[in-house]
């Protein structure tokens, strides 16, 4: 008779998790995914390609932004620039889609269904590292496949013909884990997209509280494009060394062992900047980035929602 009520139980939580799943959420993230990396998918490959110069492989090597620009347009054209755009497409598309489906859903669950209710900063912080990991696991293979097309540089060095041949060629010499190269990094990553969500959302809901409005209420597009850049900036400065990592790990034929090896390696030889290499280009990129995406995604949302309202 237990085991009859704990099923029954078990059945009406996931039921009623299920029930806060919105298709909306999925359509507005991949819209503002889709949106941020068409136009700024060129900074994408010049700060890739600055994080895995480790001074030790024969990797071109530029003197600053302008002319990592400039050299890529000349030697490669514009194709260069847009190296490994296919896989971030579809990459930044559905991580976008899903994390703002799985926290959406996940908040709402917290929240017992009342959207008006705000939550604290630590249950923003776990929905989101929730969302993240969940993420993270069903698009890691997309990421590793867009970093090492964005690492070809000419013609000799072209292993992979398009997004396609890579996931197929990954897979022959290097198996499923090929596919979950810079993983371990990545989860620690995590905390970027929790620290980031949980810093927007507290100054949304702390600048409705002294307007007295809504936590639902739609801002204007300069205070979605405000708070965005703020937050992203507070997790873009705190968690950018897994990045550099997860580059070097997940770069074809990697010198490195493991994480803790990239890691030791690393600072032995390039000490504590080696981890903040790209740093600026990353800055130059990411924050208008999710300034698009954010504000593309309030804005979709708040119009596939309102007739649900």
């Amino acid at each position: 008779m237990n085991s009859l009520e704990n099923f029954r139980g078990t059945l009406k939580s996931n039921l009623t998790f299920l029930s806060h799943v919105k298709y909306e959420h999925l359509l507005a993230g991949v819209s503002g995914g889709l949106a941020s990396t068409l136009i700024l998918h060129p900074l994408d490959v010049v700060k890739i390609r600055f994080a895995v110069n480790d001074g030790k492989t024969s990797v071109p090597k530029y003197t600053g932004i302008a002319n990592a620009f400039s050299t890529i347009y000349k030697t490669e054209g514009i194709h260069g620039l847009y190296r490994g755009v296919t896989p971030n497409l579809i990459g930044a598309g559905s991580s976008w889609g899903l994390y703002f489906l799985f926290y959406n859903t996940i908040k709402t669950y917290v929240q017992g269904g009342n959207l008006q209710l705000p939550l604290r900063p630590e249950q923003h912080l776990m929905a989101a590292t929730q969302a993240g990991v969940v993420t993270l696991l069903m698009t890691n293979p997309i990421w590793v496949v867009k970093t090492r097309l964005c690492l070809q540089y000419s013609s000799p060095t072209q292993t992979y013909k398009g997004t396609l041949d890579a996931l197929v060629q990954i897979f022959k010499t290097e198996g499923i884990a090929g596919y979950y190269r810079g993983l371990v990094p990545g989860l620690f990553g995590v905390s970027h997209g929790a620290i980031q969500f949980m810093c927007y959302e507290e100054l949304k809901n702390q600048y409705n509280a002294y307007n007295n409005t809504s936590i639902t209420t739609k801002l204007s597009s300069a205070e979605y494009l405000m708070f965005a850049a703020i937050s992203k900036f507070i997790a873009a400065a705190t968690t950018y060394p897994y990045q550099v990592v997860r580059a070097r790990l997940q770069r074809q034929h990697s010198a490195y062992s493991g994480v803790i090896n990239c890691i030791v390696e690393t600072g032995k030889h390039e000490g504590f900047r080696g981890f903040y290499k790209g740093l600026s280009m990353n800055l130059l990129r990411v924050v208008p980035a999710t300034m698009i995406t954010f504000w593309t995604y309030e804005n979709i949302s708040h119009v596939l929602m309102k007739p649900n309202k």
